[in-house]
Parts: structure tokens; C-alpha cells; sequence
């Protein structure tokens, strides 16, 4: 038997690009689809935050039109950023502008003395690599601040191999035209995304769903690598050929037998964000043009807000309903002290003084013709501090005695898709296999998660 732990995108891809028939996944829920999940509630769909398919690889594009038939919408996406009540085009450092004097040239000094430093050394964590690409003032004010309320530590706490080109470095010539006025075109690296019509961002893996072998209520609670066995909650006892897990790295090593002490210290040292998501859907139009924001008040607990009708008219009950989520983020060096109902509160004024939602809908949920829900997501983002890799090293080594192969880049953040197969030697004798973020321990997203089980497929049937 060949048993894949975990029915979420990743464990999906791996089931549907290896053939269905010949692997079990187990799945400790009661659904599929993970973080890529969909939740219909009193007639609006939620995601696990603002979910948009922006992918270059036409393998998965392909993939997710099928799955949806075709039935999607595909737009031009609007983001910006908020700050100490003003608006500000996104990204922020190329819409200078927008920010109010005497900060706006504080910012444009600071980021013109960063550039005339010559012979610097290279950073070595992320607020030294903040500092260096838009001057102190800036970096400080805008990415810092948000650093601690997305990743949830300080800056310089962060390694910078996860970057990629996911925060935009800018030149000269693009800050001093965006603080004269707005620039020509866009220098988000998300211009253009696809949403499904109906049925949430889960529908895009409907097709690597379908006749896929799925136990659900199938928590994996002991895993033995000399034995090839995994028990469940109930008690069951399975024997497996190959094993592919994506369950979070460390729930997976705690549940493995006769781990070694510098191993099960590794698993330990690996951090990861928690997500309180606050859905707040009422009737009424907010006046804001955005599909998400980015909040860099420290004072406000939001950190980013998504507008779900924005993306799909049936994500909501229907014309003139706006459904808001707001993400609050926490973990073990920041942790929720507070009340998730009383959070879901706070959260709605906060949106009010913002102008995100009009004031009157705050008698809307007190009378029950809106309404707040919250919930959480126990793993949301990786958190790569300095010391990641070499535990995500002692783990690796310690795995690949069990049918583990060690990959080029099982280390880093990041995955390069184009290099196709060509470090995976020796992998179709391969017993043991991770995929997805928190199986790899990665900064994926979903097209990333699709593309492992693709890869895997690739290399496990040579």
C-alpha cells in the first residue's frame, strides 16, 4: 500500500499525478483541500485568506480552468495600503506621493542616501536588507511594522533566502517618479488574476480531488520508519511501500518513533505563523475599490483585509452584501491573548474607522442581519529565522536513513520549477517523500503545491 498523509493541495496534487488507484491519502478532517479550503456560510464563501490564481505555469493554469469548466472570472487586480488614515497605492514604495509630509521626503532622502552607499556588505538578515532597499525611514515605518504583525517577529529576526521577488526592490528612477504622482503601470508583481465563479478558490483542485482514495477522520498519531507503519487515532496499525507525508514537518517528526534528541530538537526549533481569520459579512457597500489591503497600523490588530465579493458575485447572498475577512497574526513569540469573539468586535470598529465598511453596519450584526464569525488556521505561514536550515538539515539527514532522497534545495525557501527533475537521481527507489509548505517546509504557494505532486509523479515513476 502507498499512503499519502494529508488531503490538502499538496496531498491532492501527489494522489492525482501518481494515479489515484494507487495511493491512500488519510486526512484527519472531515474535507479536503487544506488551506485551499472554501467555507459557505449564511450565504457568503470564505477562503483561508485572499486566495487568487497569478501563476506563470501554464501546467496549472490548464489544470484549473478544467477543474472549473472553463467558469471563472478573470480581472485586473486592485491592492493598497493603509496607513495612519491614508491611502496609499501598493506597492508603497513606488506611490511615495500618497504619503503625507513631511514623512513623504523623509522617505525619499533616506532612500536616496541608502542608494549612494557604496562598498556596503551584504545583508544578513531581513531589516539590514530593508534598510539597504529603501533607507531606514521607510523600512522602518512601512515593512518593519508590517514584519511583526505578518511574520511576527522583528525584522532582523529573518533570514532573506524566502524573499525571491516577492517584495518589490525598487529603482532610483521608479521611487522618484511614484513621489511626483502616480506611475504609468503597476509594479506589484500581481497584476492580472483568475477566481472561480462559484464554489470558492477550492474549486480550482476539484479535478485532483475527484476519485481520489480519501479516509477522512484519519489522524496519524505514530509513524515507524523501520517498520513502514502508520497507527491511527483508533487504533489502526497500516503497512505502506512508499509514504508521502505533508502534514506540518514537526507534528510529523513528534509522531515518529525512536527519533534521535538533536532531531526531535530541530523539529522544535521550526516556527511557524498562527491565522485567526475574521469574517465579517453584512449588507451594505463599502466604499473601497480594493480585493485586499495591507494595514500597517500597529495599533490595529488587522493586518490584511480581503473582500470576498469582490472576487466571485456568488461568494456572497447577493447584490449589495459586502463580506470582509480580516487575518490576525500570531505564534510562540506573539502569542493571542485575547478573546477570538471579543477580537471579532474590535475588528469590525476597526474597519469602520477606516472607511472600509460604512458605519451603520455595526447596528447590522448587533440587530443579526449581519454577522462576525472567526476561526482559525493552527499553521498559516513558515517563519524563516536564521537557524531554519540547519534544523531543516539535522531533520533531512536524519530522514533520508528511512528512503528519504536529499533534493538540491530542500534547505531553502523557495523551489525553482524550471530545473525540472534534474537533482532527483535516485529518487524512484525513494520510500519516504514530502510535499507541500509545511511538509517541506517551504514558502508555497498553490501553484507550488501542485507543481510537487507533479514533480514527484515525475521522478517516483521513472
Amino acid at each position: 500500500m502507498n499512503i499519502i498523509i494529508g488531503a490538502g493541495l499538496a496531498g491532492l496534487s501527489c494522489s492525482y499525478h501518481l494515479g489515484h488507484e494507487g495511493w491512500l491519502v488519510l486526512e484527519q478532517g472531515a474535507s479536503a483541500f487544506g488551506h485551499a479550503s472554501s467555507l459557505r456560510q449564511s450565504g457568503f464563501t470564505w477562503d483561508q485568506g485572499p486566495h487568487v490564481s497569478f501563476t506563470k505555469h501554464e501546467y496549472v493554469r490548464e489544470l484549473f480552468v478544467q477543474a472549473v469548466g472553463g467558469e471563472f472570472e478573470e480581472f485586473p487586480v486592485c491592492v493598497s495600503n493603509y496607513f495612519q488614515g491614508t491611502w496609499i497605492n501598493h506597492p508603497a514604495q513606488t506611490a511615495l506621493f500618497q504619503v503625507p509630509e513631511p514623512l513623504r521626503t523623509e522617505c525619499l532622502q533616506s532612500f536616496l542616501h541608502s542608494r549612494s552607499l557604496a562598498g556596503e556588505p551584504d545583508p544578513i538578515n531581513y531589516a539590514q536588507w530593508l534598510d539597504a532597499a529603501f533607507g531606514s525611514t521607510f523600512a522602518k515605518t512601512f515593512p518593519a511594522a508590517y514584519t511583526r504583525k505578518y511574520w511576527t517577529v522583528e525584522p532582523a529576526a529573518l533570514s532573506t533566502d524566502w524573499l525571491g521577488g516577492r517584495v518589490l526592490k525598487p529603482d532610483v528612477d521608479a521611487v522618484l517618479a511614484g513621489s511626483k504622482g502616480p506611475m504609468p503601470h503597476s509594479t506589484h508583481y500581481i497584476n492580472t488574476v483568475r477566481y472561480p465563479r462559484r464554489g470558492g478558490y477550492q474549486s480550482f483542485a476539484k479535478s485532483m480531488a475527484k476519485d481520489a482514495r480519501i479516509r477522512f477522520g484519519s489522524r496519524v498519531v505514530r509513524v515507524d520508519l523501520d517498520q513502514r507503519s502508520v497507527w491511527l487515532a483508533d487504533g489502526e496499525c497500516m503497512k505502506y511501500q512508499a509514504l508521502i507525508n505533508t502534514i506540518p514537518l514537526p507534528d510529523f517528526i513528534n509522531a515518529c518513533i525512536n527519533v534521535p534528541l538533536n532531531v526531535r530538537d530541530a523539529a522544535r526549533a521550526l516556527s511557524c505563523t498562527q491565522l485567526l481569520m475574521v469574517n465579517v459579512g453584512v449588507h451594505g457597500v463599502s466604499p473601497r475599490p480594493e480585493h485586499w489591503i495591507y494595514v500597517y497600523d500597529e495599533d490595529k490588530i488587522s493586518t490584511r483585509l480581503s473582500f470576498t465579493d469582490k472576487l466571485a458575485k456568488n461568494n456572497a447572498p447577493g447584490p449589495g452584501w459586502t463580506g470582509v475577512q480580516a487575518e490576525v497574526y500570531f505564534s510562540r513569540y506573539k502569542p493571542l491573548l485575547t478573546d477570538p469573539s471579543s477580537i471579532g468586535a474590535r475588528v469590525h470598529e476597526e474597519l469602520v474607522e477606516m472607511g472600509v465598511l460604512p458605519s451603520e453596519t455595526l447596528a447590522q450584526v448587533v440587530s443579526g442581519q449581519g454577522n462576525i464569525t472567526t476561526s482559525i488556521a493552527p499553521w498559516a505561514n513558515v517563519i524563516f529565522l536564521h537557524d531554519t536550515k540547519a534544523a531543516l538539515d539535522e531533520i533531512w539527514q536524519w530522514l533520508a536513513k528511512y528512503g528519504l532522497v536529499r533534493e538540491q534545495d530542500d534547505t531553502h525557501p523557495l523551489t525553482d520549477w524550471t530545473r525540472g527533475n534534474a537533482v532527483e537521481r535516485n529518487r524512484s527507489a525513494a520510500s519516504l517523500s514530502m510535499a507541500g509548505r509545511f511538509g517541506q517546509w517551504k514558502y508555497f504557494w498553490s501553484d507550488d503545491c501542485v507543481m510537487r505532486g507533479r514533480q514527484l509523479a515525475n521522478s517516483l515513476q521513472k
